[in-house]
């Protein structure tokens, strides 16, 4: 049951102290206004997230300093009216509202005689503000990465989309964390039955805590038991922005530096920001590369057990005599060397990620070629599995999203063991398996598999930025995501499409 705010300053601050007991971090402060000194105030705040009161280029400063030189006859007067008018200033009627409002790292404002609280803006929480994303690494446009801070990260996103139409919806999950959660979307391009399907998925549980974006996406995700993610994750506001302009939804989570797209598809996954800010030859073969990584960085290794073993005939002579003398002393069934060596770097990749700084870059390469070299020397594997393991690993690190390789590297060692089992027969299982899964997989109502099948539901167009980026000048409509009537993105002026409306 909620607490009102009262008219009676002693009685809010009793109900504010009783709620914050033994909290040495929440910082309370009682003050007098008004030129005699007469008016009463109280005033609260997260340590470290409000700065000096008394400052001038403090909002709150700057509220203080106008109520301290005024008439206590004029002080609520001003409060009542004028309050709104200093700066980003919320009104509360009851005390557990303002507790939650001043947990967001602003200051909450008690004034005797006056039934509401206000939060006033402040400097906020310590965050790492804007800096350059590790991950998603490109060539060519924006190096600026989200920052841990929600407020930041929809700033950022209003920078490059600078239009009333993009709508931030805010919403809170985990019961005890009370997370700010945004969703931002194009309000004339997004399905209406998209926004409804989100705000179900996130109203459909009740957590503890949200700490990470990635919480949010196990638990709104339609197929929890798919290796193949159904959020594209980003840490790129420009990859973001674009993907509200095709009409999808970004979800932002604060304390997290990782935005989520909705919906995703296979195709989505492949793109990078860089595809659009290249020229159309260079951006069709960089992505024709990482399709086929995507693809080698889960059959390979099978691939390779499957023609050793069983179809060996398929192999020219030279080759199969050359697979044949560098296995000559190695005791393990070429199936064992290829889990040992696939296991060695799936270890040394993880490694690399928990050790500090440069260090971890180092153990993956310096690791990678001592222990492919001696493994070599002492005939436990040979040197024709160190180059096959060591190819699929670069194929999974030529994947853009780091979720979406992740899927490929689990998959890769189902493919192992069938294709060392049933040899050609099955890879071909293994692949059929995928293929049904992914035909049947959606993400939000999307098909997983869009454009390449329903290509027609958007008049072919999705085909061209596919397999291959087309000419900008012939990408005029936007993806399938985006409501119909609104798919047009590109006229040129000195062509007549009467038709076309943006």
């Amino acid at each position: 049951m909620s607490t009102p705010i009262s008219t009676s300053l002693s009685r809010n601050i009793e109900s504010f102290q009783q709620l914050f007991a033994n909290c040495a971090d929440i910082k309370t402060r009682r003050m007098k206004l008004g030129k005699q000194l007469k008016t009463e105030c109280f005033i609260a705040y997260v340590e470290v997230a409000v700065g000096n009161m008394l400052l001038e280029d403090s909002v709150l400063g700057k509220l203080l300093n106008t109520l301290w030189e005024m008439p206590e006859e004029k002080i609520l007067q001003y409060v009542r009216e004028n309050s709104f008018g200093i700066s980003d200033v919320t009104e509360y009627d009851n005390m557990e509202d303002a507790a939650t409002g001043m947990l967001t790292g602003d200051a909450i404002f008690f004034i005797d005689g006056y039934d509401r609280a206000l939060k006033i803006k402040d400097k906020g929480y310590p965050n790492m503000g804007v800096k350059e994303t590790q991950s998603e690494k490109v060539i060519r446009g924006s190096n600026e990465g989200f920052a841990e801070s929600i407020k930041v990260n929809t700033a950022l996103i209003r920078k490059r989309l600078r239009t009333p139409k993009v709508k931030v919806k805010e919403t809170f999950a985990g019961r005890r964390s009370y997370t700010n959660v945004d969703l931002v979307y194009m309000e004339d391009l997004i399905h209406p039955d998209l926004l409804r399907r989100i705000e179900e998925r996130l109203g459909e549980f009740e957590i503890d805590g949200v700490g990470d974006s990635g919480i949010i996406e196990q638990l709104t995700e339609g197929s929890w038991l798919s290796p193949f993610p159904q959020f594209q994750t980003t840490q790129r506001p420009d990859r973001a922005a674009m993907a509200i302009l095709e009409g999808r939804i970004v979800l932002l989570t604060d304390n997290s530096p990782v935005a989520l797209i909705l919906p995703a598809g296979y195709n989505s996954f492949i793109q990078t920001s860089d595809d659009y800010y290249s020229r159309w030859e260079i951006a069709s073969f960089t992505r024709m590369l990482r399709y086929i990584a995507s693809f080698l960085a889960m059959t390979l290794p099978g691939l390779y057990l499957a023609v050793t073993n069983f179809h060996t005939q398929i192999l020219p002579t030279d080759l199969l005599l050359s697979f044949a003398a560098a296995r000559q002393g190695v005791p393990f069934p070429a199936v064992v060397e290829i889990l040992i060596m696939e296991l060695a770097f799936e270890l040394l990749r993880e490694a690399g990620v928990r050790l500090p700084g440069a260090m971890g870059n180092t153990i993956g390469i310096v690791g990678g070629l001592i222990i492919g070299q001696a493994a070599v020397d002492a005939n436990i594997v040979s040197p024709i599995v160190v180059i096959v393991v060591a190819l699929t690993a670069l194929c999974s690190f030529a994947v853009p999203n780091e979720e979406f390789a992740t899927a490929f590297r689990i998959l890769k060692f189902g493919f192992i063991l069938l294709c060392a089992w049933l040899g050609f027969f099955g890879f071909l299982l293994s692949l059929l398996a995928v293929l049904v899964h992914l035909s049947h997989l959606e993400s939000f109502g999307i098909p997983y598999l869009m454009p390449f099948i329903g290509p027609d539901l958007n008049q072919y167009d999705d085909q061209r930025d596919t397999l291959l980026r087309m000419p900008l000048g012939w990408l005029k409509r936007r993806p399938i995501y985006t409501r119909e009537g609104a798919r047009v993105r590109l006229k040129f002026k000195d062509k007549k499409e009467k038709k076309d409306v943006f």
